[in-house]
C-alpha cells in the first residue's frame, strides 16, 4: 500500500488531499451538533434536510482549500504559513455556514457557527499530523524505497517501467530522454523530461539510481552518460543490448553496473585528476585521434583541468563532429575554448599550421590504427599511418615549441609479433630520438594494455556476440591479456605526462592479466545467461575457440628490460628502453618512406624488421612473408655485425 501512495504523481496526491478536506466539512459538523447536546438519529435528519447546505459548504471548502494553496502544501511541511491559512480557511467556513443557516432557516444557534470553524480547523490539523505519522510508520516498517528513473523512454524504456511497478522496494519516478520531441510527455502515468535536466528531476524526486534502458546506444555514449549521471550522486544500471527482445521478468534479471570495471575483479583507479592537472590548466592542448576511445576520454580528462583551449585533431569526420559536440557541453563549466580541426597526422603542412596558428602548449598523440588484423593485412598504410604520422606530429611540435609531447603506445610494442605492435614501437623510437635533442620540448612515452570498451576490442565485440544468441568467439583459451578502464588509463596518461622530464617510458600497473575465455565466461553471466558447455550443455551462451587470428600472441607484456623504477604514483612505472641512434632512425625513416611511397609493402616490412630487432611475427601460413623478409634480413645484416 505504503509503495502506491509514493508513486502516485504530485498532482494525485494533490487531488487526495483536496478530496479529504472537503469530506472533512460533514464530519465537523457532526461532530459540532454532537457538542452541542444533539442526538445523531437528530443530527442525521437535520443535515438531510438541509442537504444542499452541506453541499454548499463542501463547495466552499474546495474553492478555498485549492486557491490558498494547503492542499499542495507537502504533509512534513505542515506549520507555518500552511497553520494560518488553515485557521482562515476554518474562520471562512464558519462565517459562510452563518449566512447559509439563516438563509436556510436551519435555526441553528450563533455559538455552533464557531464551534464549527474551531472543530474544522482542529480536524484539519490534527487529522494531517496523523497522517504523516501513520504514513512514517509505514514507511519504517516497510523496506527501504529505491527511488529510480528510466533513461530513455522506448520500448525497453517502457518494459521495464511496468515491470518494476511489481518490485517491491523500487519507485519509478520519471522518465529521462535525450528525444526532445518527448520532454513534457507522459508514458504510463510517468513525466518524461529531456536528459539535461537529470539534475533537476533528481532533487525533485530525490532519485538515487537511474536505469539506462537505451540499449542501441554506443559504448562510448553509454559511458558519457554515466559518468554525468554519477557526477550528480546517482547509482547507475544498464541493461544489454539483447534485453529488447526480452519481457517481464527478463528485463529484471539484466541489470547490471554501468561501468565494466567489475569485470576485472580488481580495484581500479578511483582517485581522481588532482596534482596532474597543472600540466593542463590555462594550456592549450592538442589532442590526436580525438574522435578515438582513448582520444575522446582524454579530451573529457583535460576539460576537467580547466584547459584554456582544447584542439580535437581526428581525421573521421563523423568522429570529429561527435566529439566537437560532447565537449562544447563539458566546456560550459571550465569555459575552455573548443576547436575541431578535421585533418591527418600525416599531413605535414597542415599540423605545422595548427600547431603555430593555436599555439599548442601540450600534445597528446593518440591517433593510431589499433586492429591487429586489419593492420597486418594492410601494412603500407598501418606504417604510414603510426610510424610516419607520428613522426610528422612529433617533429612538428618540436619546431613549434611545444612543452610537452605524450605518446600514448601499447604493450604490443614490446617484443611485438605482429605489425600492429612493430609499428607503435617504431613511433616509440622515433619519440625517444627526438628526446635526446629537444631542449624545448618534453617527450615521453605512456604504455599500457588493452582498454575496457574501446571500439573493436574484446568487450564490445562479446556484447554483441552475447546479444546476438552466441556463440561468444574466443581465439585461443590460453590466451590473455592486461585490462584497465578507459577512465583508469586516460587518468594515468595524463599524470604520467605530467611530470615527464623528456624521453622516458612509462608504463601503467594494469595488475595481473585476465584470461580471455574468463572475461567471456564473467560477461556472459553477468548478462543473465548461462555458459554452454560440456558439464551444462543446456546453457545459454556457448564459447567457441577459433584458432589465433594472424599477428596475435598468447601473452603480452609491458616492458623488455629489467630495472623499472618507481615514480610519483604507485600505479605508474618508469623503464629503460633501448633506443637507435639518430643516424640510424633517420635512415629507417627514409627507408619507410620510399617504401610507402613506391607502394612496395614487402619494403615496408624489410624497414620495420631492421628498425624493431625484437619483432618476431606470431604468423600463420598466409601471412609468412613477415617471417621470410625478418630472416632474410637479418641473416644478411649478421656479417656487418
Amino acid at each position: 500500500m505504503l509503495k502506491t501512495i509514493i508513486s502516485l504523481s504530485r498532482m494525485q496526491k494533490v487531488f487526495i488531499l483536496l478530496l479529504l478536506d472537503v469530506a472533512l466539512v460533514p464530519l465537523a459538523l457532526g461532530a459540532s451538533l454532537l457538542l452541542l447536546g444533539m442526538q445523531p438519529e437528530m443530527i442525521h435528519a437535520l443535515m438531510m434536510r438541509h442537504g444542499a447546505l452541506v453541499v454548499a459548504l463542501m463547495g466552499v471548502a474546495a474553492f478555498s482549500v485549492w486557491a490558498s494553496g494547503i492542499n499542495r502544501q507537502k504533509l512534513k511541511d505542515f506549520q507555518g504559513d500552511a497553520i494560518t491559512r488553515s485557521m482562515l480557511v476554518a474562520a471562512l467556513l464558519g462565517i459562510v455556514a452563518a449566512a447559509l443557516s439563516r438563509l436556510f432557516q436551519t435555526g441553528l444557534p450563533t455559538g455552533f457557527h464557531i464551534i464549527f470553524a474551531l472543530v474544522y480547523f482542529a480536524g484539519f490539523f490534527v487529522g494531517r499530523r496523523m497522517l504523516v505519522r501513520v504514513l512514517t510508520e509505514m514507511y519504517r516498517r516497510s523496506p527501504v524505497f529505491t527511488r529510480v528513473a528510466i533513461y530513455g523512454a522506448g520500448r525497453t524504456g517502457m518494459a521495464l517501467a511496468r515491470e518494476l511497478r511489481k518490485a517491491n522496494d523500487l519507485v519509478v519516478y520519471a522518465f529521462l530522454d535525450d528525444n526532445a520531441t518527448l520532454s513534457g510527455m507522459n508514458v504510463n502515468g510517468l513525466p518524461i523530461y529531456s536528459g539535461v535536466h537529470a539534475a533537476r528531476v533528481k532533487e525533485q524526486y530525490k532519485i538515487n539510481r537511474v536505469i539506462l534502458a537505451m540499449p542501441s546506444l554506443s559504448v562510448d555514449k553509454q559511458t558519457f552518460i554515466s559518468r554525468k549521471l554519477e557526477k550528480l550522486g546517482m547509482e547507475v544500471q544498464t541493461l544489454p543490448a539483447f534485453t529488447q527482445f526480452y519481457g517481464g521478468a527478463e528485463l529484471m534479471g539484466r541489470l547490471t553496473p554501468a561501468r565494466p570495471a567489475m569485470l576485472l575483479h580488481r580495484d581500479p583507479l578511483n582517485d581522481t585528476m588532482v596534482a596532474g592537472c597543472t600540466a593542463y590548466e590555462g594550456a592549450n592542448v592538442l589532442i590526436s585521434g580525438a574522435g578515438g576511445s582513448i582520444g575522446l576520454e582524454l579530451c573529457r580528462q583535460v576539460i576537467a583541468c580547466a584547459p584554456a583551449r582544447l584542439v580535437l585533431l581526428e581525421h573521421s569526420e563523423f568522429a570529429l563532429y561527435n566529439a566537437d559536440a560532447e565537449m562544447r557541453v563539458l566546456a560550459e563549466t571550465c569555459g575552455a575554448e573548443i576547436v575541431p580541426v578535421l585533418g591527418s597526422i600525416c599531413d605535414a603542412v597542415h599540423v605545422a599550421q595548427v600547431l603555430a596558428a593555436q599555439k599548442i602548449d601540450v600534445v597528446l598523440h593518440a591517433a593510431a590504427y589499433k586492429h591487429v588484423p586489419l593492420v597486418e593485412t594492410n601494412p603500407r598504410v598501418g606504417m604510414a599511418n603510426n610510424v610516419l604520422g607520428t613522426a610528422v606530429l612529433a617533429r612538428a611540435a618540436r619546431e613549434a615549441g611545444v612543452r610537452r609531447f605524450v605518446l600514448v603506445s601499447s604493450d604490443k610494442a614490446v617484443r611485438p609479433g605482429n605489425l600492429m605492435g612493430a609499428s607503435k614501437r617504431m613511433a616509440e623510437l622515433i619519440v625517444q630520438d627526438l628526446a635526446t635533442r629537444s631542449p624545448e620540448t618534453s617527450f615521453s612515452i605512456v604504455r599500457f594494455g588493452n582498454v575496457m570498451g574501446s571500439s573493436g576490442s574484446v568487450i564490445p565485440r562479446f556484447q554483441e556476440q552475447i546479444a546476438r544468441g552466441g556463440p561468444v568467439t574466443v581465439t585461443d583459451d590460453r590466451v590473455t591479456r592486461y585490462f584497465m578502464t578507459i577512465e583508469e588509463a586516460s587518468r594515468l596518461v595524463l599524470l604520467a605526462g605530467s611530470f615527464a622530464g623528456g624521453g622516458e617510458v612509462y608504463v601503467l600497473d594494469m595488475g595481473t592479466p585476465q584470461k580471455i575465455v574468463d572475461l567471456a565466461r564473467r560477461m556472459i553471466e553477468a548478462a543473465g545467461h548461462t555458459v554452454r558447455d560440456a558439464e551444462n550443455p543446456a546453457g545459454d551462451i556457448e564459447i567457441v575457440i577459433t584458432g589465433l587470428r594472424p599477428g596475435e600472441k598468447l601473452h603480452e607484456e609491458l616492458m623488455v628490460r629489467k630495472g623499472a623504477q618507481a615514480t610519483a604514483h604507485p600505479k605508474i612505472i618508469r623503464v629503460r628502453e633501448d633506443h637507435l641512434s639518430e643516424l640510424m632512425m633517420a635512415a629507417a625513416l627514409r627507408d619507410l618512406r620510399d617504401a610507402v611511397e613506391l607502394g612496395d609493402e614487402e619494403g615496408v616490412v624489410a624497414v620495420v624488421a631492421r628498425a624493431v630487432r625484437e619483432y618476431a611475427p606470431q604468423s600463420l601460413p598466409e601471412t609468412a612473408m613477415q617471417c621470410r623478409i625478418v630472416q632474410e634480413r637479418r641473416a644478411a645484416e649478421r656479417p656487418a655485425e
